[in-house]
């Protein structure tokens, strides 16, 4: 579970902004939308296919 303490004379804002910075970190995020809905079998092998895809294309582009 994520949890950001505020400090005495912070803002909001700022409190929200290191709030959702680590919410992002913790890929809650990315679970939340993976889990939105029920994936058909033939929806999943294509998402992992186009992750093999780019973490390929992300590993020979250096």
């Amino acid at each position: 579970m994520t949890q950001v303490i505020p400090g005495e004379s912070e803002r909001i804002d700022s409190v929200l902004r290191r709030f959702k910075r680590e919410v992002s970190k913790a890929g809650i995020f990315v679970d939340l939308k993976k889990h939105r809905h029920f994936e058909t079998p033939i929806e999943k092998r294509k998402r992992k296919a186009l992750a093999v895809h780019k973490q390929r294309k992300r590993k020979f582009r250096y």
